[in-house]
């Protein structure tokens, strides 16, 4: 689980993925290109961006870019999708990229 805080069991979650034989390039592309603005750690197999609104961690499979994220609320949530999808997308412009569909958790 991502919980940041195990005390806020109202966190908003939700997650995506991105289908590409590309997902560990992008996954580093994310990772350095937020590390000059957020806090970016690497746990285990995932990368964690921590913004003000909400965590991200990204994970890689050998063809997709699995994304979870989680926010104390739904707006902070949003905005954090926000902030993830649209670097996504545009790094990935070569792929002609579809909008991710989110799922709720």
């Amino acid at each position: 689980m991502l919980v940041a805080n195990p005390s806020q069991s109202h966190i908003s979650r939700t997650e995506a993925e991105f289908r590409s034989a590309r997902a560990s390039g992008y996954l580093a592309t994310m990772a350095s290109h937020f590390s000059h603005k957020i806090e970016v750690t690497e746990v285990d197999d995932a990368v964690h961006l921590r913004f003000v609104c909400g965590l991200a961690v990204l994970r890689t499979t050998t063809d997709s870019l699995h994304i979870c994220i989680e926010a104390p609320s739904k707006e902070e949530m949003q905005q954090t999708c926000q902030v993830v999808e649209g670097h996504l997308l545009r790094f990935a412009f070569r792929e002609n990229p579809e909008p991710l569909v989110w799922r709720k958790l």
